[in-house]
């Protein structure tokens, strides 16, 4: 790796800052270095350097963008009220630099005085905060994503355990950031380096193979580049050609993911071709099809249709001499520093009011992000969305109008649906691509013409599409639905869940307690009423996996074993007396308040030990066991002729079920890419893990994938969890949903 330059002045800065050409106030900016100096004193890096090289390298970086002075203040100042809070704050750069500057550094500054008990909580909390800063300043990522940068330059002082933890958040967070604003630059280093911690020999065997072809190749890309130019000088064609190979981390990426050989990199060699104007972009489009002959398929408009990161350009690969294929990217000189510096470049090419609006509108993502966000209070919830919404591939479909809509790679009707307002999702009872009717979880593909069915006598969404959609918009639009039309489902179905956890953490609460457990529970997750904590539940805004542990704690806190004489010495027939009527099934179930019934599971959920569960008495067939969440439960139970024939019951402590030996049936339908040895590869991973496969059939689908349906041997909920997981890690498999629909 490249050694990194240690600067503790600014001179190299302000030279900087000079060459760009653009009116900077200097005399502000050398200031704010020699307050950020004054206030780091006697602090010192990992690496023993002194901590003022850190902003300093910070504000170089941010400098190359060409931002405007208070973002260079900024990135000067940017750890400042963290590191040296007792010698600064907020109130205090706002005097000193003005009211933007100290808004920047706000957004940069970690929640280090919030009490939260998780260390993942509160580093998502410090991620949303961050994203919030940035829906209102963008400025706030670009300063973030140049301080990481120089982070992962320097990284290689830390010891390993902290490189792979800074290297897994930079690919999983901050590169993926750097592309939706369409900073390549940033982005591809970002990637390369956090490749080189993550799998320092992946990378050492691409990095040889690039080297190892490139160089076997100089003399091909020399001739390329000559019978280029020559083309376009013929043509009066205003040109600067440049020339690149793909990076280590990009064919990484494919050679790993997609499971392909270095020599089926196509892309492997790029001419670039950057002109003076679009028309000038088409007419070297057609003479490099004049000149080679063009793969089918490859060829890619983002000129007339850009990505929603602002890139423009024209791609298209071509058959070189030999038979080396070499993609071709032509395009703008604007363009091309778009594609650089992403909506950074907005400095650069815009001004005024007309120009900020235009931005604003380029970042509405954030806002819509934020704002279906706002009252999830799952971390893991928020930290999914932005991996599906942001960090995603996007497929890009048109309207029958032939508007284009981007959507997250993978995503079906439904999420189109919401996409265009959530009335049209709630109403949605089919759709049309291509003007054929298809089901509604189709995945959509590039380039499809999509039209959404809609009934005004349409009862709303099902609860089934939470499992179904890609897009957190969607699901969480969803959610909302069911949030304000089904408040008393919700709260049958979140109060049955919560009172199954509090049975099975305390066997002998009484009402009295159950509430007292609930009341103090509600406040420690800041809910004003019982009401809105069990809806919360219901529709889906909280998970019961993620109340579990405080649950636990209240009860042990508020139901306590009572020791006394009589119960010292009680008989043990009058401890029988006292119990409650249980019948108990040799399937791990106890039915509170029957006795002398046969027990079943329901064939529409499957219930499994730990699903929250309830019995109903059916006519002649015993009592059938369901999930508290069943569609059927939740249906059943608002119909008062059947109200006496619910019983509450829960599942026998594992020790007493035996869990390790006792085995349920689980299904699982498997959206899947429909290749060869996809079916093998499933069945290999269920062998691996010792899963018994009792049932499988597989359906094709009009769109070239395939639904595979399951059923197969497990343990409890955790054991089918861990199941999905392992099988979600295949390649080719798009989402998996429990039960066959």
């Amino acid at each position: 790796m490249s050694e990194v330059q240690v600067h503790t002045d600014i001179s190299r800065l302000l030279d900087i800052l000079k060459a760009t050409g653009k009116k900077y106030d200097l005399e502000k900016i050398c200031l704010a270095y020699e307050y950020a100096k004054e206030l780091h004193q006697g602090q010192f890096r990992v690496s023993g350097d002194a901590y003022i090289s850190h902003p300093i390298a910070v504000a170089e970086i941010v400098a190359g963008l060409e931002l405007d002075t208070d973002s260079i203040c900024a990135a000067l100042l940017h750890d400042t009220v963290e590191d040296c809070a007792e010698k600064t704050n907020l109130k205090e750069i706002e005097k000193k630099f003005g009211s933007d500057v100290a808004i920047l550094v706000d957004g940069l500054t970690k929640i280090v005085v919030l009490q939260i008990e998780d260390k993942e909580e509160a580093h998502i909390e410090n991620l949303r905060k961050m994203l919030l800063a940035m829906s209102k300043d963008v400025r706030v990522i670009f300063i973030k994503l140049c301080d990481r940068l120089h982070n992962m330059r320097t990284l290689g002082v830390k010891p390993d355990h902290k490189r792979r933890i800074t290297a897994l958040e930079t690919m999983q967070v901050y590169a993926p950031l750097a592309h939706r604003l369409g900073m390549q630059r940033i982005k591809l280093e970002l990637e390369n380096l956090g490749l080189q911690y993550l799998d320092p020999i992946g990378y050492e065997e691409v990095h040889r193979h690039i080297e190892q072809k490139y160089g076997a190749n100089l003399g091909f890309i020399e001739h390329i580049r000559a019978d280029v130019s020559e083309k376009m000088k013929e043509n009066n064609i205003h040109f600067t050609l440049e020339g690149r190979v793909k990076s280590a981390y990009s064919i990484y990426k494919k050679m790993y993911n997609q499971n392909k050989s270095f020599d089926q990199i196509y892309d492997f060699y790029a001419l670039r071709i950057i002109v003076e104007n679009e028309l000038e972009c088409y007419t070297a489009l057609g003479l490099i099809h004049e000149m080679f002959n063009s793969i089918p398929g490859r060829f890619k408009d983002y000129i007339s249709t850009p990505k929603p990161n602002m890139y423009r350009s024209l791609h298209t690969t071509v058959i070189g001499r030999d038979g080396i294929p070499f993609e071709v990217q032509i395009r703008t000189w604007e363009m091309h520093h778009i594609a650089e510096y992403g909506i950074a470049a907005h400095w650069k090419y815009k001004s005024g009011a007309t120009s900020k609006a235009e931005l604003d509108r380029k970042l509405e993502w954030i806002s819509r992000l934020i704002e279906t966000e706002a009252e999830q209070r799952d971390p893991d919830e928020f930290l999914n969305a932005l991996k599906t919404d942001i960090f995603h591939d996007e497929v890009f479909v048109f309207t029958p109008k032939g508007d284009v809509i981007a959507l997250p790679s993978g995503s079906n009707m439904i999420d189109f649906a919401y996409s265009i307002h959530s009335a049209v999702g709630d109403k949605m009872i089919g759709g049309k691509i291509n003007g054929m009717i298809v089901p509604i979880d189709r995945t959509l593909q590039n380039g499809e013409i999509v039209e959404v069915l809609t009934s005004s006598s349409s009862k709303g969404p099902s609860r089934d599409w939470l499992n179904i959609v890609k897009t957190s918009a969607a699901r969480s639009k969803i959610r909302a639905w069911f949030k304000k039309e089904k408040r008393a489902d919700n709260i049958v179905v979140g109060k049955g869940a919560i009172d199954a956890e509090i049975r099975r953490f305390a066997k002998n609460c009484t009402e009295a307690q159950r509430e007292q457990i609930v009341s103090s529970l509600c406040q420690r997750q800041g809910f004003s009423s019982p009401e809105d904590f069990y809806n919360a539940i219901g529709y889906g805004g909280l998970s019961v996996s993620k109340v579990l542990h405080r649950l636990q704690e209240e009860c042990e806190k508020v139901v306590k074993p009572e020791v006394t004489e009589s119960t010292v010495h009680a008989e043990p027939e009058t401890i029988v007396v006292n119990k409650p009527k249980n019948i108990k099934s040799n399937s791990g179930i106890v039915v509170d308040g029957e006795a002398g019934c046969m027990v079943k599971f329901a064939k529409c959920c499957n219930p499994l030990p730990g699903d929250s569960v309830i019995g109903f008495v059916t006519k002649g067939f015993g009592i059938s066991i369901h999930k508290i969440n069943c569609p059927n439960v939740i249906q059943g139970r608002n119909s008062p002729e059947n109200a006496d024939r619910w019983k509450e019951a829960h599942w026998e402590a594992s020790e007493e079920r035996g869990e390790s030996h006792s085995i349920y049936e689980a299904l699982l339908q498997i959206y899947v890419d429909n290749r060869i040895g996809m079916l093998a590869d499933i069945t290999v991973v269920l062998a691996d893990m010792r899963v018994s496969i009792l049932q499988v059939s597989v359906s094709n689908r009009s769109d070239g994938s395939a639904i595979i349906n399951l059923k197969v041997g497990c343990r409890n909920i955790d054991h089918y969890n861990s199941i999905v997981s392992r099988l979600r890690g295949l390649n080719g498999v798009d989402n998996i949903i429990r039960g066959f629909s």
